[in-house]
């Protein structure tokens, strides 16, 4: 299966299509939003940003790469990307976006999966068959969106916000959110019907050892929404549940950098966490499935 860039965006002034013409992506209009050398693009308008640089810092990005590639989170990686993959049709393109991509280690994985699926296949004509993959990245913080475009060419990395997001109307077949901030009403405009979001959320237990360790008590857990967003219905729902070892004080500090734990905890939980040389811990997630209310479309033919 190879890989392409995703092409189908959106003018984050006017909503019109961009098209891509030296070094930069343009509207009919004449906005222009530069491509910068790493290869991705900026098309967060300033009155959408509640901070001069919003979104995860270079130094929380660096720790979400060092934890992510250590392998921790690879179990979540490869059952997202056996969702994602699932029913993809002979031909065509499947279209997908990570909605809050961060260092784009999910789409990497992606990636590597839908490769090795083909590699598997067991002839040359399912080889030649099989769709053709167009990533799409996102994410409102630029340190996090330049991280991803150094690692993988083979996609389109924007920082943008999900609120608004710079996709034009029915253009995906997946979205993913992964421990992000869903916001329906854009997921569903910019999903075809029939396509579908994937969710991964935290369960009640995930990374209790380190909440027990920085918090003076744990708050009970959320009860789940029983009823599917407006626009969607439910697929499936799955829980991953295992255990992860951390050994010495970088690849806990790290872990703590990339949760939001980091500035919910007081400056004695942080204190108790910096002084762990180790640590074992459960990983409890639900992975969901939504299909966006409508007729399903076919997966669109290679351009």
């Amino acid at each position: 299966m190879s890989t392409t860039p995703f092409e189908a965006l959106a003018c984050p002034l006017d909503g019109d299509l961009l098209e891509r013409h030296d070094g930069a992506w343009r509207c009919p209009v004449g906005h222009s939003f530069d491509i910068a050398r790493q290869g991705y693009v900026h098309l967060l308008p300033v009155q959408n940003k509640r901070s001069r640089d919003p979104g995860d810092s270079k130094a929380m990005v660096a720790a979400r790469r060092r934890f992510l590639e250590a392998g921790h989170y690879r179990p979540i990686a490869e059952a997202v990307s056996r969702a994602v993959l699932e029913g993809a049709p002979v031909g065509g393109t499947l279209h997908c976006l990570d909605a809050g991509c961060g260092e784009g280690f999910y789409l990497r994985e992606l990636a590597e999966a839908a490769a090795e699926r083909e590699a598997a296949t067991s002839t040359k004509k399912a080889r030649g068959e099989a769709p053709v993959l167009s990533l799409l990245g996102v994410d409102i913080s630029k340190w996090a969106v330049l991280a991803a475009a150094k690692r993988q060419k083979a996609a389109t990395w924007v920082v943008g916000t999900n609120a608004h997001l710079p996709v034009q109307a029915e253009s995906l077949d997946r979205v993913l959110c992964l421990f992000g901030f869903p916001v329906y009403a854009e997921f569903a405009r910019v999903l075809k019907p029939g396509g579908e979001l994937l969710m991964v959320e935290a369960g009640p237990d995930h990374l209790r050892e380190l909440r027990e360790i920085i918090y003076p008590s744990l708050k009970p857990p959320r009860e789940g929404d029983a009823a599917a967003p407006e626009g969607f219905m439910q697929q499936s729902c799955e829980t991953l549940r295992y255990a992860i070892e951390l050994e010495g004080a970088e690849p806990i500090a790290d872990l703590l950098a990339m949760t939001p734990h980091l500035h919910r905890a007081g400056a004695e939980g942080r204190e108790k966490a910096a002084a762990l040389t180790s640590l074992s811990l459960t990983v409890d997630v639900r992975l969901t499935r939504l299909a966006r209310d409508g007729v399903p479309d076919r997966i669109s033919p290679s351009m």
